[in-house]
């Protein structure tokens, strides 16, 4: 079974744009924590501050996916998309379908 690229564009655009909302939605958790103590006690500051570096982490994963999305449309480009970067098997539909941009296949991805 060849992978459709059509589809596959389509499942990356998809991901993009829910990449793109969360990060959107996250911006404000991620915003400098601000220094007033008469406002908020120091706890809550600590709180507030592990919870923007939460929403910094996920926002830099959410990053690392944009640019595997963009090698995985440089790879439908090519040619090379849908099969295993190290045994050079295609990848099972259903696997791209979890994650577009999947670059093993199941057994070399462990």
């Amino acid at each position: 079974m060849t992978v459709d690229p059509e589809k596959a564009k389509r499942r990356l655009a998809e991901k993009r744009a829910e990449i793109e909302t969360h990060s959107a939605m996250s911006a404000e958790a991620r915003a400098t924590v601000e220094l007033d103590q008469v406002a908020v006690g120091r706890l809550s500051r600590m709180d507030a501050m592990q919870q923007q570096a939460m929403a910094e982490a996920s926002e830099r994963a959410r990053q690392r996916d944009l640019v595997r999305i963009e090698m995985a449309e440089r790879r439908i480009a090519s040619g090379g998309y849908g099969f295993c970067e190290e045994c050079d098997e295609e990848i099972p539909d259903g696997r791209l379908a979890i994650d577009p941009m999947a670059t093993h296949c199941v057994r070399c991805a462990r």
